[in-house]
This record gives structure tokens, sequence and C-alpha cells, in this order.
């Protein structure tokens, strides 16, 4: 019969939050939706048959089992990364040159740092850019990865996650929905955003002008927020300045986008392997959960 094992993912968002207080700042750590930590978190409880926390408001009080696992957890954590380091540090050396666009930074942090901790010796350089741009620029080998979302012009790539696409506006302000509706959008050819936008929009009849356009969320953000356009976003690309809209809104729903792994056509090099694995490890969210 084969022992029960604890999972190391599951172990590791325990610490996260008990070391960040909350599911929300847990997920922001290591870059997963809310409901992916929650879900998380639950299956652990399941798969042990036991109650490891309660609910104090927003905040995660763990009960008496909790912290005792949750010590455990630490010391498993620990031998791991320090067993994995140990074995793989020494052995990948080189240079990884990674394209991202600039929205898409946010979901990477951790993975930069663990990246770095169990792989000192590799020179990571990234490249932030437009979708569009950055698979033509792995097609000509400039780049070794790229993480983007999947183009209709240029679908390939490995799809790593799928999320809704949303419209949004700001927490506090919003302008009126009536037609022709602002909009906040990407420049033309940035991504498929601005596309998947317009054609759902005619499809349904209403009207829109161009109130804004940048080349990335950053630039769009503040126009948004002041209350004066609409934007297209994921559910992951969310802030607590910005509200998504519901079908009340009578907004046409927008369909699924498809975040993939680009590859340069000749043969990876073991840290862009290594690095492509700890991004789909990361990323590879169930769609349920998103």
């Amino acid at each position: 019969m084969r022992a029960p094992t604890l999972d190391l993912t599951l172990l590791r968002t325990l610490v996260a939050i008990a070391d960040t207080g909350s599911v929300t700042a847990a997920a922001k750590r290591l870059a997963y939706t809310q409901s992916t930590v929650s879900m998380q978190l639950q299956r652990l409880e399941a798969q042990l048959s036991l109650t490891l926390h309660e609910r104090e408001g927003r905040r995660i009080r763990f009960t008496s089992e909790g912290e005792r696992l949750l010590n455990h957890a630490r010391r498993l954590l620990a031998l791991n990364d320090e067993a994995w380091s140990d074995m793989q540090a020494r052995q990948v050396t080189g240079d990884l040159t990674l394209g991202i666009p600039e929205d898409y930074a946010s979901l990477l942090p951790s993975v930069f740092a663990y990246f770095h901790q169990l792989y000192p010796a590799v020179g990571l350089k990234v490249i932030c850019g437009t979708s569009a741009h950055l698979v033509e620029q792995v097609k000509a080998k400039e780049l070794d990865l790229a993480l983007v979302t999947r183009q209709r012009n240029s679908p390939g790539g490995d799809v790593i996650r799928r999320e809704p696409l949303l419209w949004a506006v700001g927490m506090n302000q919003q302008p009126l929905l009536s037609d022709p509706l602002p909009l906040a959008l990407y420049s033309p050819g940035a991504d498929v955003f601005r596309e998947v936008a317009e054609q759902a929009l005619q499809s349904a009849g209403r009207s829109w002008r161009v109130a804004y356009t940048s080349q990335s969320m950053a630039g769009l953000a503040p126009i948004v927020t002041a209350g004066l356009a609409i934007v297209v976003v994921t559910r992951s690309m969310l802030t607590p300045a910005l509200r998504p809209l519901d079908e009340s809104s009578g907004l046409p729903a927008l369909p699924m986008i498809e975040l993939a792994l680009h590859r340069a056509p000749h043969r990876p090099s073991e840290p862009a392997r290594r690095l492509a694995e700890l991004i789909r490890e990361q990323l590879a969210v169930p769609e349920q959960a998103l």
C-alpha cells in the first residue's frame, strides 16, 4: 500500500496564507487567483480530513491543527528547496531571454524569484513588448521564450492558461453605458483584446468611440479609474481600482483568451526548458477556478 503524500504545492499555498494573513494577499504573492488559493486550501483540508482554518472577516485564523501543519510545511518546503537547489543549481548555467507583455509581468514575480533561487548561475533577461511583436521575435530567434496572449493570426505556442475577458470600469466612477460607448483600448495591433471587443460590440449592434489608446494597461488605467472610459481586461488583470461589469450592464459577453508559451525554433537550452516548466506550473489554473 502506497504511503499518503502531502502535496508541496498545497503546502506552499498554506505558508503563503500564513505569511500574508489573507487569501487575497497570498494570491498576489503566488500569482494565483483568489479562488485558486481558496480551492487549494480546501483540497488540503479534504486530504487530511481536518479543519485547518477559520475566517475572521477577510483574514484567516489557523486552528491548532492548522498551526501544527504549518510548522511541518515550513520544514518540508525548506528541505525541498534546499535539495532542489543543491542538485540543480550547479548544473544549470547560461543566458536566457524571456519576452512578456508589460501587463503580464505581475503574474511572474514569484516565478522570477524562485528561478533565481534555484538557478543563480543563469543570466535571465526579460523584455516587454506587445504579444504580436514578441511572437515574431521568438520566430526570429531573438528570444528564447515568450509568454503572450495567443493571437488569431499566429496561433502557435503551448496554451498554458485560459481566462475570460471582462468589461471593467473604475471602482468609484464610471461613464454612462450608452452609445457611443467610450472605450480605452490597446493601440491597433498591440493585442487581440481590441479586436475581440470591437467584434463583440459590432455583432451586438452597439456603437463606440475610442477615447484612449495605449500599448499597455498602465497607460489605459488612469482614464478608466477617472470614470471616462470602459476597458477590456482578463480577470487576473483586475486591480482594486477596477470593477468588472456583469450581464446587467447590457454589454455583450466576451470570449476566453489563451495565454501561450512560445519557444524559439532551435533546440531549447536547459535554462529555457526549466523556466518554461516553472511558468507552466505557476500559471496552469483550471478554468473553473478563474
